[in-house]
């Protein structure tokens, strides 16, 4: 039996969060609970955690900004912000920032237990990068059908952004991308962290032809050419992650 999974859950509303670490507890995780910014910044200081959860609207300090400060302390930590009022300004905030989701209160115990089992899953840590949106939303559709972590960034400054804040495993990178495009992201992203392993990706296959060379000779795992089976996305992430294993 492998350690628990280790959550922190961010409240003010105590009842709330204690209630909250119970049913957790009950269900084998190691939950303890914070009801402010001051004392969240405190507890992240002192241990780590695979997951937290994470209040937006609270007093003093909104789930936001702490998650902000928690960012300097560990930029890998994951947090799932939680909320019960309309606040799509402060969601937007925190997902910019790079939260990996948000629950709305009441909770669905189900839905957030998935989340965390998804967040702190011993996988691949997913990012796919592409100006076109369809292909982002059916891309992340599909790998978290499958149980991975998956990103997105709209252009390769955005995704430059989210490497230097989490350890990326994989990339799906379309190599027409505005401004930097796709060799450039990725040979900026490997910069940041060697370890990651790029898929380009092209609808274009005779316009990026050199670029699409140039990524395999600098250490990109492959091209897939559009349109593609998205199933194929599944094939090769496996390939890497067994390949990676050996």
């Amino acid at each position: 039996m492998g350690e628990k999974t280790r959550v922190l859950i961010v409240d003010d509303d105590v009842s709330f969060a204690s209630s909250l670490s119970d049913i957790l507890n009950e269900m084998g995780y190691d939950a303890i609970t914070v009801n402010s910014a001051e004392e969240t910044l405190q507890k992240v200081k002192e241990m780590s955690f695979d997951v937290i959860l994470m209040d937006i609207k609270m007093p003093v300090m909104n789930g936001v900004e702490t998650y902000k400060r928690i960012k300097k302390i560990n930029p890998q930590t994951v947090v799932i912000m939680m909320t019960a009022y309309s606040v799509e300004d402060l969601i937007k905030d925190a997902l910019k920032e790079g939260a990996y989701g948000v629950v709305y209160k009441p909770l669905d115990i189900e839905k957030v237990v998935k989340m965390i089992e998804a967040a702190k899953k011993d996988g691949a840590l997913v990012m796919v990068v592409d100006d076109d949106p369809n292909t982002r939303k059916t891309l992340k559709d599909i790998l978290e059908d499958k149980g991975w972590v998956v990103t997105l960034a709209e252009n390769g400054e955005k995704a430059i952004k989210i490497a230097r804040e989490r350890p990326l495993d994989i990339l799906f990178i379309d190599m027409k991308l505005p401004l930097l495009n796709g060799l450039e992201t990725y040979l900026a992203i490997r910069k940041i962290n060697p370890k990651a392993t790029a898929v380009m990706m092209t609808a274009y296959r005779q316009e990026m032809k050199d670029l699409v060379e140039q990524a395999l000779k600098k250490g990109a795992y492959c091209c897939l050419y559009k349109p593609f089976d998205p199933e194929e996305t599944i094939d090769i992430i496996e390939e890497i992650k067994n390949k990676t294993k050996k």
